[in-house]
């Protein structure tokens, strides 16, 4: 059967001139991943794709096509049309209640993705594939109930991975609230002033036993009110900025490339191992902070946990590498790479042409922090937000395999060498 006999192309969707409604962009959609990562709000002028939850966005224009730039649509209000890049191709399913996430797959197959590939028509760097010239690919004539429980058996394994990208969001945005409360709120020292917290009385984020670490006082400094007895320091005080690390040339190493960061997680893809050029250096526990515009103004951020024990890994040049100092533990670098102020005063110090502009280390050593000066602030605040970012290992190295496992069946599902019993008992060992 033919693709177009399961799907209308870029549908005729009613949506008015002028009208505010939710709107796509290609930055939203991850590479490899079903989810759309943001939604906006942007007025309609008349052009562009046109699409409902349930539709596929497929990215018809080189690069975004080859790395993989392809969605399947929620989280619209229900029954709404949103508008997007004039670069997708919308794929919806003639029957949704059955092909809805059939199509979806059949999109992400690497046969299918290749057939457009080769399909591709324009000057280099700006090759795009139409709609009529993918309509043709073929697939297996499977029965309806079969295309029904691909999709059900596949997007099993999706919903575990939102579900555990969903839990790391969570707990990552635990530790930054906590981290905004000790450190740039001082919210524990103002709850003692205002007599809402009192010895051996525990409030939200603040249990009893941490009563006695902090001051009961604000006093003045340069940066306005901080605890007494902290300090107004450099950054570069508590953190090293881009640390000595040997690695000799030629020496295959695992390698985080810049594409690898999130903008939102503190969680890169999976390393690669490489032969050693030239770039940054880092281990474990180090924070990557990206240097260069776009990716530095659009939060493009790691804190590294997944290199083999003891290794040193390596990447772009356009890497900012912290490491925390003792006794502060290694996600307070993370932390503050992604603090609202950091970034600020990193984005304001940029230099260099337009598109290329850079901001160097000494600039975000030379931030000034309020720090405690007991060890047991630190001590504290490394037994709350440690285990945090534990668990987001375990929840990203689980999306990991989990991703393996659906990029594995999925070729194999949409054509036929699998059958679907026989996928739903692999799938239900591993979910």
């Amino acid at each position: 059967m033919k693709l177009s006999d399961l799907v209308d192309f870029n549908p005729k969707r009613p949506l008015g001139k002028g009208a505010i409604t939710s709107f796509i962009e290609m930055a939203d959609l991850a590479e490899g991943e079903r989810d759309v990562s943001a939604i906006g709000n942007r007025i309609f002028n008349g052009g562009g794709s046109k699409f409902k939850n349930g539709d596929t966005l497929f990215a018809r224009i080189t690069p975004c096509l080859e790395n993989g730039k392809t969605a399947k649509v929620s989280g619209l209000p229900s029954n709404a049309v949103g508008h997007g890049s004039t670069e997708f191709i919308v794929m919806a399913a003639k029957d949704p209640s059955v092909d809805e996430d059939f199509v979806y797959y059949v999109a992400r197959h690497p046969e299918f993705r290749a057939y457009a590939k080769g399909r591709m028509e324009g000057t280099s760097g700006r090759q795009r594939v139409s709609w009529q010239a993918i309509a043709n690919y073929e697939i297996p004539d499977f029965s309806s109930i079969e295309r029904k429980r691909i999709g059900s058996v596949l997007s099993s394994i999706d919903n575990c991975v939102t579900t555990n990208r969903r839990s790391n969001e969570t707990l990552e945005e635990m530790a930054r609230t906590l981290f905004k409360a000790w450190f740039v709120d001082f919210a524990p020292v103002r709850a003692k002033m205002d007599g809402r917290w009192q010895r051996g009385q525990s409030l939200p984020g603040l249990p009893a036993h941490l009563y006695d670490i902090f001051p009961d006082r604000l006093v003045e400094s340069e940066l306005g009110e901080i605890p007494e007895g902290w300090e107004s320091v450099p950054a570069s005080r508590l953190i090293s900025f881009n640390p000595t690390e040997s690695l000799r040339k030629g020496m295959e190493a695992p390698y985080i490339e810049m594409a690898s960061l999130s903008t939102s997680g503190c969680w890169p893809k999976p390393p690669v191992a490489r032969p050693f050029g030239s770039g940054m250096r880092f281990r474990n526990g180090d924070t990557l902070l990206a240097r260069i515009t776009p990716c530095l103004e659009n939060g493009k951020t790691a804190f590294v946990q997944c290199l083999p024990e003891k290794s040193v890994g390596w990447g772009s040049t356009e890497y900012i590498v912290m490491r925390t100092k003792p006794p502060l533990p290694s996600e307070f670098g993370y932390l503050l790479a992604r603090d609202d102020a950091f970034r600020e005063q990193a984005i304001r110090s940029m230099t260099g042409t337009s598109g290329r502009q850079r901001v160097q280390a000494d600039s975000v050593a030379a931030f000034k922090l309020a720090s405690p000066s007991s060890d047991e602030v630190w001590n504290s605040f490394s037994r709350t937000v440690a285990p945090q970012f534990r668990s987001i290992k375990a929840n990203a190295e689980a999306i990991g395999s989990l991703a393996q496992l659906r990029d594995t069946l999925l070729p194999k599902l949409i054509s036929g060498e699998l059958r679907v019993p026989d996928a739903e008992r692999i799938v239900g060992v591993a979910v």
